[in-house]
């Protein structure tokens, strides 16, 4: 994949605003904001992977790990029952499943009633995005709980050499994982989420927006929304990644890093038709707008 494909086909969703552990006056009392960071979704998201929790694989070259922790509501302290927790990640190879029924390293399970959930799988390795990007090893983490913004968040490994040099790792703070090596041969990793309410388009808002748009000057160049669990999302060729409402009939991929940004802007005509301007600009490919239209 060369890099600026995996640049513009990497999204990202500010479910949660700041770092863990940030304490905030609300005008009556201090209260906790653990809200967790959000990353890039990457163009490997793949809906209904199997509810498991062990997604070791027979022969598997990889390192085994456990990776747990609490789902916490916005309070900080409240533990989250039955939140849904996604896991996925690459083989030891660097190889996403993108495609067989098997979804290898891919899974989902449900938080207890203490909010607790864990995953047996790999630690991930390294792998080259294309461009000269080596992406650093990471997990890929979705969470959904009712009431709360679905979280889309990457985590990575403290120690990785290529931290520094990818700009969306570098700027995750509060999401690497320390390596707590096990003499049983059962490493473990923890991590904690805090959900965050955000402001969310209704359905009927998003459903009017969903369709394919085609370029206003090359008829060959598309672009196709569509609503997933109330949020819009653009089509890939895996399954899609979701935009940010902020109002005014704009939507963002938030939290690029600091001199990016990519948005998305509707006009609705009295006929119905619909023009969405595509921004973007990128530190070191520089910047340009696309108009698409979708008829009325």
């Amino acid at each position: 994949m060369k890099r600026r494909d995996f640049i513009k086909t990497s999204a990202l969703t500010a479910t949660a605003v700041s770092a863990f552990g940030f304490i905030r006056f609300d005008g009556e009392k201090y209260v906790g904001d653990c809200a967790t960071t959000s990353d890039i979704l990457g163009p490997f998201y793949r809906p209904g992977s199997p509810e498991r929790s062990n997604l070791n694989l027979l022969g598997s070259k990889g390192k085994t790990v456990e990776l747990l922790g609490k789902i916490l509501h916005q309070d900080c302290a409240t533990p989250y029952k039955n939140a849904k927790v996604e896991l996925w990640h690459c083989d030891a190879e660097g190889v996403y499943d993108n495609s067989t029924a098997a979804f290898n390293y891919r899974g989902t399970v449900y938080s207890d009633t203490e909010g607790n959930y864990a995953f047996q799988t790999i630690i991930p390795v390294p792998y080259d995005a294309g461009g000269g990007l080596i992406r650093p090893a990471h997990f890929h983490m979705m969470v959904t709980a009712e009431g709360y913004q679905p979280l889309v968040t990457q985590l990575y490994f403290t120690g990785d050499k290529n931290i520094p040099k990818d700009p969306w790792a570098n700027a995750a703070k509060g999401r690497y994982l320390e390596v707590q090596d096990n003499l049983k041969g059962m490493s473990k990793v923890i991590f904690n989420v805090g959900m965050a309410r955000k402001l969310a388009i209704e359905p009927a808002s998003i459903d009017k927006l969903t369709g394919t748009y085609i370029h206003q000057t090359d008829s060959q160049k598309t672009i196709t929304l569509f609503n997933n669990k109330n949020a819009l999302w653009v089509k890939n060729e895996v399954f899609g990644e979701p935009f940010e409402y902020a109002g005014d009939n704009l939507f963002f991929y938030p939290n690029n890093p600091e001199g990016s940004f990519e948005k998305m802007e509707f006009e609705i005509s009295p006929s119905g038709a619909i023009k969405l301007t595509h921004s973007f600009q990128y530190i070191d490919l520089g910047k340009a707008t696309e108009v698409y239209i979708k008829k009325g």
